[in-house]
């Protein structure tokens, strides 16, 4: 397995599903007005809470899958389209699934601790970062592996972190064009790695798999005098169409 790239993928994902960029837009506007100690506070508290949320996905979302009898290729086709979806949204600039409408925006500014709601959680961890550490870490075969993600997911909240303590100065600095064109940027990354997922999704189906010679070929059926078998009404091996007969084993 060629790590390096499997772990640049993962970043890549991970880090455009949290949106840094987009969070620290999110944070300067529900924090203006607040004193630097408590904005520091609030930053550091929510990070930790969306941390701890987005590890327990990583780590124990592919036992709730077995739990719901739910295949990994099977949510890797659902999580691809859920992050397909987000792409779409960051390309055109319009919120993406983690950002937060104008309800919850009035919910935050009302009583009550926002660094739970809405900075937790949907800001950071949102339904596509949960798709996207569970996803990542069904593509792992090793401890090594396995922590090595988790590596990639502190660090894109150590930067969500850093975004959110200079979140006024990036937002002056990059503007909405700013924000727009890093948005669009990560929109493009993320639509590649999300149809990709998909890709990995169907190729793993195990009613899409090309059965090998001689193999037993549950579910397909094969001509009289071939051991690969057919579909579409024709024999994968010579194409026959007639003598055909149900297989069990080859």
């Amino acid at each position: 397995m060629n790590l390096p790239p499997n772990l640049l993928s993962a970043f890549v994902t991970v880090f455009v599903t949290i949106g840094p960029i987009e969070t620290a837009v999110v944070f300067a506007a529900l924090t203006a007005g607040v004193h630097r100690p408590e904005r520091k506070s609030l930053a550091a508290r929510s990070i930790t809470i969306a941390g701890v949320v987005l590890l327990l996905f990583a780590l124990g979302g592919g036992a709730v899958l077995s739990l719901l009898r739910v295949s990994l290729p099977a949510f890797r086709v659902a999580g691809g389209v859920l992050l397909f979806l987000q792409a779409l949204t960051l390309t055109f600039s319009n919120p993406g699934l983690s950002s937060i409408n104008a309800s919850e925006t009035r919910d935050a500014q009302g009583a009550g601790d926002i660094a739970i709601f809405p900075l937790a959680f949907p800001v950071i961890a949102g339904p596509g970062s949960f798709a996207a550490v569970v996803l990542v870490m069904g593509r792992t075969e090793v401890w090594l592996e396995r922590a090595a993600v988790v590596l990639m997911v502190a660090i894109c909240l150590a930067v969500t972190y850093v975004a959110m303590l200079v979140s006024e100065r990036l937002v002056r600095r990059l503007g909405q064009t700013g924000s727009d064109v890093v948005g669009r940027i990560s929109g493009v990354l993320l639509a590649g790695l999300a149809v990709q997922f998909i890709f990995d999704g169907v190729r793993q189906a195990a009613l899409l798999r090309r059965p090998e010679p001689g193999a037993a070929l549950d579910f397909h059926i094969a001509c009289k005098d071939c051991t690969m078998g057919f579909r579409d009404l024709g024999c994968i091996c010579c194409g026959g169409r007639v003598g055909l007969a149900a297989v069990g084993a080859a």
